[in-house]
């Protein structure tokens, strides 16, 4: 393997820790907001009022450094499949934050998770494409991202708090971190042929931003919409999945067709077993949305009483 595609996967490696801790403290944040706040500019308000919740947010912005250092060392099909990694990393911190082990079927779970994404990429070998997009393949892209995210909201908001209401926003916050990262990706190429100037003049800078802020904004309301099992497994093969297309369609990047994709879809089944097997461990109480998590202490407060 050359020493870029190496570069790559260890920046991929380090954004997804970075990204789970940050998701971790997040979570945590989010089950002291109070769930009228949701899907409201409030809500944004509410969490900048509480230390866990910028701690988070370090960790989100170290991932976006470390996500830019991996995107311009290779292709958007090798670094955001990687973050499948960031549900095992988010719970396995979890898990020292609050002192408790990851039981038998979670390692089990893990296990899927790093077999079957070791076997979706090694089955695609995705090989690098253009180092830029045209921009009338920018516009479609925009256009087919931008159009799906809001049918996938309007979904939603009609949705009554639940399974439902959190898978669909959860999709919705994968493909805005997917385009977001295609856009990332072409700011950084900016920066390296044009220099500090030239990633400030470039529209995708902007636009990267706008959107990760858009994105930041739906994962926030989707940790508030409904279970983690319901959720996460929607934001970790969606990413991948959005991504994959982009790098396709947009840079020009190719994976392996034919026989092969018994082998890629294989791997991302075991991803989605592993997806879901995490959701319903009991440590990813902790990392419920608040309806579900509030739910279960209300539930568990007569016992307690007793």
């Amino acid at each position: 393997m050359e020493q870029t595609s190496l570069l790559c996967v260890l920046f991929a490696l380090l954004a997804a820790a970075s990204n789970a801790l940050g998701t971790v403290l997040q979570r945590r944040a989010a089950l002291t907001v109070p769930l009228s706040h949701g899907f409201h500019l409030r809500l944004i308000t509410e969490l900048l009022h509480r230390p866990i919740w910028l701690g988070g947010m370090a960790g989100v912005l170290a991932a976006a450094c470390f996500q830019a250092l991996a995107l311009a060392n290779g292709p958007l099909s090798v670094v955001q499949p990687i973050f499948v990694l960031e549900l095992p990393f988010a719970l396995l911190m979890a898990g020292v934050v609050l002192g408790r082990k990851l039981p038998r079927a979670g390692w089990v779970a893990v296990g899927c998770i790093v077999v079957g994404l070791a076997t979706a990429l090694a089955a695609a070998s995705p090989t690098p494409g253009r180092s830029q997009a045209p921009m009338d393949r920018w516009t479609l892209a925009l256009l087919c991202c931008g159009a799906a995210v809001a049918a996938l909201i309007a979904v939603a908001m009609r949705r009554p708090v639940g399974a439902t209401r959190a898978a669909c926003l959860g999709t919705a916050t994968a493909i805005g971190y997917a385009l977001t990262a295609a856009l990332l990706k072409s700011a950084t190429y900016e920066w390296q042929s044009d220099g500090i100037t030239g990633f400030f003049l470039a529209w995708q800078t902007y636009a990267f931003a706008a959107t990760g802020a858009g994105s930041l904004f739906l994962m926030e309301n989707t940790m508030q919409s409904g279970p983690l099992a319901a959720s996460q497994p929607a934001l970790t093969l969606g990413d991948a999945t959005v991504s994959l297309t982009l790098g396709v369609t947009l840079y020009g990047e190719r994976i392996r067709l034919g026989w092969w994709l018994v082998l890629e879809l294989l791997g991302a089944a075991l991803i989605l077993v592993g997806a879901i097997m995490l959701g319903k461990v009991p440590l990813t109480t902790s990392l419920m949305a608040p309806s579900e998590a509030r739910e279960s202490d209300e539930a568990g407060e007569p016992a307690r009483r007793r």
